[in-house]
């Protein structure tokens, strides 16, 4: 087992290698750091501005489009969702997030962009690097506390070298059948919801620790989905009964909560036992589950709001307000089309006063800004 006191010079070691050599620059975490600043005053926002607020971005390729830096610099996105076709080195996306960060600067909404990206571990990494081991290896492991420890630190050092700060992991889905949709990609801790409660937390605590927000996933769990059952391809509907659903696949959920996990992706699936009609994502009563049942204060975040799940749900103006409605705080668009953020920003800020309450609004805008302050 590697010692302890050597986990950082493995841990950029091990970046270094896979990405060819090209380690962060020594103080880069700290440089590209975007100064501290005050929550935005929302009153003093444009309706496009609040609905900004909402709604992450994401973009095609290795250079962000003009029209992406300008709704940076006007305030009109909350951060951006990176990619595997965004990057190309670590040093290119560290060039990328500073370029962006200097768009902010020049914007009237002075808290730090959200700049995120899926780095779960093994074979779901958008980065070179850090964490190899995938969710059901650390689970697997002679040493699970270490290693969900070591990964979560890795994760943390890794983004927060190249200027990112939120990580839309861990996955706290509890699987039930070898080779199953959470299971295929190795992306479960185990069978066991006690053990994916305790490596979810480790990896949470070790990652926020380095500074780098973590998002718990996909909320109320998607460890019973077959193999067919992927919410981004289509429609899944879960029949696990509300008493399981809440005395195994929930379970791990309390544990990061209790260890501070500051997001909460909730899922596209429909779970019968909860809500019949609705995906999780857009159902007042998961979102009420998570909320009040559990009692998650942070920030509620959708998966892809592109999902074929959500077929039927119209166009991304309307799955944009239906999800806002619903209770989700920001809304992830990551299609990687700018005029995807965009039509979702409209849509919030036309909602506005209309069919979307202005004072829940506000008060799902302020959960997001007090996120990005603390970052």
């Amino acid at each position: 087992m590697t010692p302890p006191l050597s986990r950082r010079g493995a841990l950029i070691a091990g970046a270094a290698a896979l990405a060819g050599g090209l380690a962060p620059a020594a103080g880069a975490q700290a440089a590209l750091r975007p100064p501290e600043s005050t929550r935005p005053r929302l009153s003093a926002l444009s309706p496009l501005q609040r609905a900004g607020q909402r709604v992450i971005h994401s973009y095609p390729g290795l250079t962000p489009p003009a029209s992406l830096m300008t709704a940076i610099e006007q305030g009109h996105t909350a951060g951006v969702i990176f990619f595997g076709e965004n990057v190309q080195s670590l040093a290119q996306i560290e060039g990328v997030i500073r370029s962006m960060n200097a768009a902010r600067a020049a914007s009237p909404v002075q808290a730090p962009l959200l700049l995120m990206t899926d780095q779960e571990g093994g074979m779901v990494r958008r980065l070179p690097g850090e964490p190899v081991k995938s969710a059901k290896d650390v689970g697997a492991s002679a040493d699970p506390h270490y290693w969900a420890d070591f990964t979560g630190s890795g994760a943390g050092l890794n983004l927060a070298g190249v200027g990112m700060n939120v990580n839309l992991a861990p996955v706290l889905d509890v699987y039930r059948k070898d080779g199953d949709f959470t299971d295929q990609y190795e992306r479960s801790y185990s069978k066991s919801a006690a053990a994916v409660a305790s490596c979810g937390a480790d990896f949470i605590t070790a990652q926020q620790r380095e500074g780098v927000a973590a998002t718990a996933k996909h909320f109320p769990g998607l460890g019973p989905a077959s193999a067919s059952q992927n919410t981004d391809l289509r429609s899944v509907t879960i029949t696990t009964s509300a008493a399981t659903l809440r005395s195994v696949d929930e379970v791990p959920y309390r544990d990061a909560i209790a260890a501070g996990v500051k997001l909460v992706m909730l899922s596209w699936a429909v779970y019968t036992g909860l809500d019949s009609a609705r995906p999780a994502g857009l159902s007042p009563t998961v979102v009420g589950e998570l909320r009040n049942r559990l009692g998650f204060k942070g920030v509620t975040v959708t998966d892809a709001l592109e999902a074929g799940a959500l077929s039927s749900y119209g166009s991304t103006s309307q799955r944009a307000v239906k999800a806002a409605a619903a209770g989700m705080d920001l809304l992830l668009c990551s299609a990687r089309s700018v005029s995807q953020g965009d039509e979702a920003v409209a849509a919030l800020a036309d909602a506005l006063g209309g069919s979307l309450d202005p004072t829940a609004f506000d008060a799902a805008a302020a959960r997001v800004n007090a996120l990005r302050a603390g970052l």
